[in-house]
């Protein structure tokens, strides 16, 4: 019996050879303790350690049977793990199959939780149809009230707009026509229904006919030709300022354009070219002239016209545009009579008066940007062309004006505005110098 297991454990370690690496790998792993367990095992000087000496040779027999007793439990431990493996393969089979009726039972329970899922959706389509049905007729009848509401206004609208045009109701007809505009945008899908077709032609008409009757307002209280100008505005040119804002920008301008026109016809009779203030040694009289107006319009015209039209400003820039225009003609007819002082005291005080213009005015008009407001003024009812002494700006001595100044940079958006037109007739004071 002995002799089969010795020749078993041999057979053994042969097949269970392995190689260095393999071997130092299990050793990190599993650390020996066993002496009988390393790979450079010694039979002879591991009896040595057994027996060092003669005498330690007494007990032979109890070292014997110890190491009998060790291969006999290592026999029952190879033997253990022998026959569980050998179950391992029935185990797993069962295993599996218990697995797969799992799986079987789970995947039932799902399709029965599918079809009870599927059986609840259909039973919420069914309790739900009746409500979206609903949901779609209170959409419907909300939207078809609102459009109806606003058809209602926009009827209402038109009449009573067509009515307010009538008697020249401008103050109420500036609300009412931005709110008729803004509801007929609600119908620009409905233009092919022939009452909301017709009730856009009428809106169009009443803005045309606003338009005709507000220039003819204008112009009957500032006649372009014939009658005097009237002492003050009224309340009816006022409000119908605020429905031009409404109406088409054209009907904005030619008010503004009228205005302008008729306010500075008298500067163009009174400085015609064959005058005697015409001339440049009375240009003084221009910017007076024109201070005086801008006065007048502020006190007599200032509420009548809406603050972002920038009115005052506008008849500034018109007023240099002809000046430029008057005083270019009137040197070249008289451009022999021109001398040195007389250039550079017109220059200086169309500079000086440019420069005002800066102060007063931001010259958001020069390019006419839309919705650009001018910033708010003070309310103080001072001349805005005096300074704080109370005396003209322009108030220098002559002897000033014999010496000519350094060009500055401008710096303010009304440089040149009129200066420019003295520029062909630099070469007196050129030629005075060389």
């Amino acid at each position: 019996m002995e002799e089969e297991e010795f020749e078993f454990a041999e057979d053994l370690d042969a097949i269970l050879h392995l190689s260095p690496q393999v071997q130092l790998a299990i050793e990190q792993v599993f650390p020996i303790q066993d002496p009988l367990d390393k790979e450079d095992f010694n039979a002879v000087e591991y009896i040595n350690t057994l027996f060092p000496t003669e005498q330690s040779l007494a007990n032979i027999d109890d070292v014997v049977n110890k190491i009998r007793l060790k291969i006999r439990r290592l026999d029952d431990d190879i033997r253990t793990v022998v026959r569980g493996q050998t179950n391992v393969g029935q185990d797993g089979q069962q295993a599996l199959e218990e697995a797969q009726i799992a799986i079987q039972q789970l995947f039932g329970k799902i399709k029965d939780i599918k079809d009870k899922a599927e059986k609840s959706e259909q039973m919420v389509k069914e309790i739900t149809r009746d409500i979206k049905q609903l949901d779609h007729a209170k959409r419907h009848l909300t939207t078809s009230i609102t459009t109806l509401n606003h058809l209602h206004m926009l009827a209402g609208g038109v009449d009573s707009l067509e009515a307010m045009t009538r008697k020249r109701q401008y103050g109420e007809v500036a609300n009412l026509l931005q709110g008729v505009v803004n509801v007929l945008e609600h119908f620009h899908k409905y233009m092919g229904i022939p009452q909301i077709r017709q009730l856009s032609e009428r809106v169009k008409a009443a803005q045309s006919e606003l338009g005709t009757q507000i220039l003819a307002d204008f112009e009957e209280a500032f006649p372009s030709q014939g009658s005097k100008r009237p002492g003050g505005p009224s309340n009816v040119l006022r409000d119908a300022c605020l429905v031009a804002n409404v109406l088409d920008p054209r009907i904005k301008q030619e008010i503004i354009k009228k205005f302008i026109r008729q306010h500075l016809s008298e500067y163009l009779v009174l400085f015609q070219e064959n005058q005697d203030v015409a001339w440049l040694d009375k240009i003084d009289r221009r910017y007076a002239w024109i201070k005086r107006q801008l006065l007048d319009y502020e006190e007599k015209y200032g509420r009548m016209f809406p603050d972002e039209w920038c009115m005052t400003e506008r008849i500034a820039v018109e007023f240099c545009h002809i000046t430029k225009v008057e005083l270019a003609k009137v040197m070249r007819t008289r451009a022999k009579e021109i001398e040195v002082k007389l250039l550079l005291f017109a220059i200086q005080r169309t500079t000086n008066f440019e420069g005002l213009l800066s102060k007063r005015f931001t010259g958001c008009t020069l390019t006419d940007i839309p919705g650009k407001k001018r910033p708010e003024s003070p309310l103080d009812p001072t001349n805005p062309f005096l300074d704080e002494s109370g005396e003209d700006v322009g108030a220098e001595k002559d002897e000033e004006f014999a010496k000519p100044r350094k060009p500055k940079a401008p710096d303010n958006p009304f440089h040149g505005i009129i200066s420019k037109c003295f520029e062909p007739h630099l070469y007196v004071y050129i030629e005075s110098q060389d």
